[in-house]
């Protein structure tokens, strides 16, 4: 057995070992701390699965943007100390892990009694998107941009919801007003030197991780979710404070996105002859012009998610 393979096996053992340990930590900070662990790990996990673009995906939301959200609302609920959750009981407990092995073992039988070899859309994709003429190097992105377009742009719609489903928990006296900051109000020197030396690096490497993920590893989420992340590093450094929700600016780049891609979808009909279809010749300047939008979209949803409600206190 070569040493690739034992270090395959030791990453499958530590990721279902961090897995087991964040499931049953018993102090909230400990188990996000250990979902991030556990995000980071299947980062690699991908990576040696040869899948780079589901790899940088994982990182930056499995393990950067979904960490801080899971850290801000535990501050959060700390915050409500007159807030008692009742404990469930042993019926409970025994209930909820029956049926989760239950579902583990009924998903690992469907897995093992896949049919060999198992049956695959991979040639009707290869060629819907060949006949569309994408002209992307990364078949990845031209799946998602061509094949599966509308699902794509159905998936930032969500986003853009849960950002209005976030902005609906607020009172009515403050809507309209901005989220809480993210940090004291004077935050630690270390994090200010940290926001004003990263912040414009990783700017940097998220455009050119969009821009490269049209010919290789990369595109609208990965860049996306990385401007993001810079986004909540100046505003934890209280470099930069949260925006008005009613801010006319914030609104159009949440919707940049899905409205941009909408309406070539439309145009997809008389000009290429289908929806969501682009003409042979632009092909991937289309998909490039559509993905910029989509990045600022992202990058404006996921921290605007992190942020919550308008005018909330926290103690972050």
């Amino acid at each position: 057995m070569s040493l690739l393979a034992y270090l395959d096996i030791g990453l499958a053992l530590l990721v279902v070992g961090v897995a087991i340990w964040t499931i049953a930590a018993r102090d909230l900070f400990a188990a996000v701390i250990g979902y991030v662990a556990y995000g980071l790990l299947l980062a690699f996990v991908w990576i040696r699965l040869y899948a780079p673009d589901v790899a940088l995906t994982e990182a930056a939301v499995g393990g950067g943007v979904t960490g801080v959200l899971l850290i801000t609302a535990g501050k959060r609920l700390k915050a409500l100390k007159n807030v008692t959750p009742a404990a469930p009981g042993l019926t409970i407990k025994l209930f909820t892990g029956l049926l989760a092995a239950l579902v583990a073992s009924v998903l690992g039988a469907v897995i093992l009694m896949l049919p060999q070899p198992p049956a695959s859309l991979a040639p009707e994709a290869a060629a819907a998107v060949d006949s569309a003429g994408a002209g992307l190097g990364n078949l990845i992105t031209a799946v998602l941009m061509s094949y599966r377009s509308f699902d794509t742009m159905l998936e930032k719609v969500v986003l853009i919801l849960a950002v209005f489903g976030i902005w609906s928990v607020g009172t009515d006296t403050a809507w309209g007003g901005a989220p809480a900051p993210f940090r004291q109000s004077k935050p630690y020197a270390p994090m200010v030197f940290l926001a004003q030396m990263l912040a414009p690096i990783g700017v940097l490497v998220g455009v050119h991780i969009f821009w490269a993920g049209a010919d290789g590893p990369g595109g609208a989420f990965q860049g996306g979710a990385l401007l993001a992340a810079m986004w909540m590093v100046t505003m934890m450094a209280r470099l930069v404070e949260p925006p008005r929700i009613d801010a006319r600016y914030l609104r159009l780049a949440l919707v940049a996105g899905p409205a941009v891609f909408l309406i070539v979808g439309l145009a997809g009909e008389p000009v290429a002859g289908s929806f969501f279809a682009y003409p042979h010749s632009f092909a991937k300047p289309t998909i490039l012009f559509i993905e910029a939008f989509m990045v600022l979209s992202i990058a404006v949803a996921l921290p605007m998610l992190v942020a919550g409600p308008p005018n909330e206190r926290s103690d972050l």
